[in-house]
């Protein structure tokens, strides 16, 4: 009470050099002093109780969670398919809606050693599982030198399966979809990108309508095979160089309109899309291109676009007609329907072919925790030009740290199409 006794002996000698004038200064007492002081102690410790007792709950949480990862981990390599399943779709549903870069990184090999035992030696449904948690893995760590280790042990794996017509339909399908996001995050050489877009022409081309107007022998479930390559061909156009894009459209512009004939619904879709992000990118690259076959194209399209077909299911046609209304006013008019996409307090608008494509893959992977990969996840900010997260939690700033201080290897999704040399 030192201080106390010090304003009181202030207050004394203002009271005389006052003269009494303006009356007595009343100094405070020693018990009206105590009386504060113990009730701002107590007020704080009752603060202070309740934000530790909170940063307990919150620590013993995250100890329990990652106590569930690890058991996830360990249960992929069980004897029993089941529990290996249900580990893999546990890590899956966990990488899907958190920030677990931390965790996963010091664990990144294991996780790979046991993707790579599960599409080896697992059947169906555990390849597929296996195949999407692949592309988590690589969405979690981001481009660099982490998820490059990763795809290299796991590219070989995918394009042997992809490649083997004697294996599950499904497990092909699902790493048609995988190889292409995972060479879109962790591919570090250009070429082997383009090697990756020939295995998945190898595929979608036999769904070609024949010169002779022929269709194709092809079932329901190879279609679907065919469709999901082409939608990965896709992607990787997206990262293209200027002078390769060239390449394709003088070599694959005249055939993909062959797949707008196809019966299956998905396909037609998955080629009008791709057709006109193949305009987008080669108008971006050449402004004055000329397409010899525009316009029987244009009048393929608008036939599409306004399909009354009584053989074809109502919903087939609704959705139908409305993406290819789109692609024929890209086709046309180089127009793009834009959106908007809200997370938290941003916003991020979806206003061309190559964010569309490059937009609804990560989302098939990380499905309703896209949303908070966009507010918090680094490295897909990174891919959208959304700048350091808005969202600043404990884990996002330690994700955000360590992404900054990791990579650097990210001007592929900075500038697109330079120059192989540049690349």
């Amino acid at each position: 009470f030192f201080f106390i006794k010090e304003i009181n002996t202030l207050a004394r000698i203002v009271s005389d050099f006052a003269g009494g004038q303006q009356g007595t200064v009343q100094p405070f007492s020693d018990e009206d002093a105590s009386i504060e002081t113990l009730s701002h102690c107590s007020s704080l410790s009752e603060r202070t109780s309740a934000a530790e007792e909170a940063g307990e709950t919150e620590e013993m949480a995250q100890e329990d969670f990652q106590y569930k990862l690890k058991v996830y981990i360990d249960s992929t390599v069980d004897k029993s398919a089941k529990t290996r399943q249900g580990a893999l779709d546990g890590l899956k549903t966990a990488m899907a809606t958190k920030i677990l870069y931390e965790f996963i990184s010091e664990r990144r090999m294991t996780i790979t050693d046991s993707i790579e035992r599960c599409l080896k030696k697992g059947k169906g449904v555990e390849q597929c599982a296996a195949a999407s948690l692949a592309c988590l893995l690589c969405i979690q760590l981001g481009s660099g030198i982490e998820s490059e280790e990763v795809f290299k042990t796991l590219k070989p794996v995918f394009k042997t399966i992809l490649n083997d017509g004697a294996a599950n339909i499904q497990a092909r399908q699902a790493c048609a979809t995988s190889l292409g996001l995972c060479t879109l995050v962790a591919e570090d050489d250009i070429m082997d990108v383009y090697a990756t877009m020939e295995s998945f022409e190898s595929l979608f081309t036999h769904s070609y309508v024949r010169e002779d107007g022929s269709r194709p022998s092809v079932n329901p479930q190879t279609t679907q095979l065919h469709t999901n390559a082409l939608l990965s061909w896709a992607l990787l156009l997206t990262i293209c160089t200027g002078s390769h894009i060239r390449v394709i459209a003088q070599k694959h512009l005249s055939k993909l309109p062959r797949l707008l004939e196809n019966d299956n619904v998905n396909m037609r879709i998955a080629a009008g899309e791709t057709i006109a992000l193949l305009f987008e990118l080669i108008r971006d690259v050449d402004p004055e291109f000329d397409y010899d076959g525009w316009e029987p194209l244009c009048e393929k399209l608008n036939a599409l676009a306004t399909d009354c077909n009584k053989h074809r299911a109502k919903t087939d046609k609704r959705k139908q007609r409305s993406v290819f209304r789109d692609v024929l006013k890209a086709v046309e008019e180089g127009d793009f329907q834009s959106e908007t996409i809200r997370f938290g307090t941003e916003r991020m608008v979806i206003d061309s072919w190559v964010r569309k494509r490059t937009y609804d893959a990560f989302r098939e992977f990380v499905g309703s925790g896209m949303n908070y990969h966009l507010q918090a996840n680094e490295f897909i900010r990174d891919v959208f030009e959304l700048g350091p997260p808005m969202l600043i939690d404990s884990t996002a700033l330690k994700m955000f740290a360590a992404f900054k201080a990791r990579t650097k290897a990210r001007n592929k999704f900075r500038d697109k199409r330079v120059d192989v040399g540049e690349f």
